[in-house]
């Protein structure tokens, strides 16, 4: 108990808010140590006993390890799934199948890309009927569960709402199947949904609880507006909410009218120039390329360098804006995908494959023609995108002002972390002449979105929004963690050059 007591003595003195400074954070009870931040803080502080200490602070972070050691899982089930299905199928015949339904799936993105109607041949239909009645065989000969294959195919003609004279699918169906989330998720995502949505129901939102809620991952129906309240962007407050976008997207667009014009004067066209260089250069590249989407992130980032001239516009800040973006273009754009949801045939693949059928999030967005959506949409992401980042950048200002403060102490940080919980890895990277600064610059200026795929970026930024001090602090505990997930392959490099 007076371990507890110190503790919390301990968090009561460090009260400053200063942006990207070392705060407390969920999971971690012992947070970097920066001597330059704490000294102050050791002298006041009694002397514990040194061996008892060292100890919680190896147990701490085994801890924080074995509690986020499922931060990538996209499904828990998945596995479980795969073993049991792959006892009763056959690998070859359940892959041919998926094939199948991926040509048609993919076919129907094009078309409908086109603005044509998806055609389904009698051939496709007879494929996947040979496809069903193969996995049908198959499935009765390991005694698992039987199927009428007539009645499966109805179930199919049904589903794709294809008539005997114009093999033609409609509009309808797709809305249909669109519409429902049912067959796309499992049982526990399905719950974890509908917590979500009763929390966001309420007249005012419990940020603590949706923090708590978050941390182990967002659906994507709700992670727009759970961003939005997150980043403190959006009251919690409902009635209160429309006024305020509505606000805050004028303050952005009088922003624009104001300083977007003197993007070209010779005080300001040095930092337009160097903005417009970056922007190509980030990913993805499908979305990023595109005419409109340049336009949008060239007013984002010029205006918010404009409002913050203590810092300016740096490389790495156009990296923060897209998570954002494609979060919210998301929450305008229909579902593109299709699933045949009632064909037993489609249910064995899911359970085999679960994502097989199941577009992305990013995926979408990507791919995505954003100029077809209309002004009024893109000029809601475009000012959402802006508040939400300026949000995020409040936190970590200090990473981007004249010689990059917040990121030197945030990297040495990291080095006394890893030289506490694996003093064997930090050995040899010294032993190695390997500084910290040279692979942990850009993942403290970029938050590691050159390292990971978007789709692991946007999971991963659900956590860091449900801390308290997630960008700045907890950050360093996943940089520590990657080290040590991959302590073998690094204590076997002998050349890192």
């Amino acid at each position: 108990m007076s371990s507890d007591g110190g503790k919390k003595q301990f968090w009561k003195r460090n009260v400053s808010k200063v942006p990207g400074s070392i705060q407390h954070v969920y999971g971690a009870q012992h947070p970097p140590l920066d001597p330059l931040l704490h000294t102050n803080l050791l002298k006041a502080n009694s002397k514990p006993n040194s061996a008892s200490v060292r100890a919680k602070k190896v147990t701490t972070f085994q801890e924080f390890e074995s509690i986020t050691s499922d931060a990538w899982d996209v499904g828990d089930d998945d596995d479980d799934l795969l073993a049991m299905a792959t006892q009763n199928l056959n690998t070859d015949v359940v892959m041919e199948t998926a094939n199948k339904v991926i040509q048609i799936h993919s076919k129907l993105q094009e078309q409908k890309q086109q603005n044509k109607p998806m055609e389904i041949s009698g051939e496709q239909l007879h494929d996947m009927e040979q496809a069903d009645n193969s996995v049908e065989n198959t499935v009765k000969s390991n005694n698992g569960p039987e199927f009428d294959s007539s009645t499966d195919l109805n179930h199919l003609e049904t589903t794709l709402s294809v008539s005997p004279t114009s093999p033609t699918l409609s509009a309808a169906g797709i809305a249909d199947q669109n519409s429902s989330d049912g067959p796309l998720m499992s049982e526990r995502e399905m719950t974890r949904l509908e917590k979500f949505r009763q929390l966001l129901a309420g007249p005012n939102t419990d940020l603590e609880e949706l923090r708590k809620l978050s941390w182990s991952g967002i659906p994507r129906q709700v992670r727009p507006i759970t961003w939005k309240l997150l980043s403190g962007y959006l009251p919690a407050n409902v009635e209160r909410r429309e006024s305020t976008l509505q606000r805050k997207r004028t303050e952005y667009f009088a922003f624009i009218e104001q300083y977007y014009d003197s993007r070209n004067d010779e005080h300001h066209q040095d930092t337009y120039r160097q903005i417009a260089i970056d922007i190509p250069r980030m990913t993805p590249e499908s979305l990023i390329l595109q005419p409109k989407v340049r336009e949008i992130f060239e007013r984002i980032l010029f205006i918010w360098a404009i409002r913050h001239p203590a810092s300016g516009y740096v490389q790495g800040i156009n990296d923060l804006v897209t998570p954002f973006f494609v979060v919210f273009v998301f929450e305008y754009i229909a579902s593109p995908e299709i699933v045949f949801h009632e064909h037993p045939l489609v249910e064995l693949l899911m359970s085999t494959a679960p994502r097989i059928c199941v577009a992305s999030c990013e995926g979408e967005v990507e791919n995505f023609d954003v100029s077809s959506l209309p002004d009024e949409v893109l000029q809601n992401i475009e000012a959402d995108s802006f508040w939400c980042m300026s949000k995020l950048l409040d936190g970590i200002q200090d990473n981007y002002t004249f010689a990059q403060p917040g990121i030197q102490r945030k990297v040495k940080a990291l080095q006394e972390l890893v030289s506490r919980i694996d003093e064997q890895v930090h050995k040899h990277l010294h032993q190695a002449e390997v500084e910290y600064l040279q692979f942990a610059f850009r993942w403290m200026n970029n938050l590691l979105m050159r390292e990971l795929p978007l789709r692991c970026t946007i999971r991963l930024w659900d956590t860091y929004q449900s801390e308290p001090e997630g960008f700045s602090h907890f950050h360093l505990y996943v940089c520590a963690a990657f080290l040590i997930r991959w302590r073998k392959e690094l204590l076997e490099e002998k050349d890192f050059q």
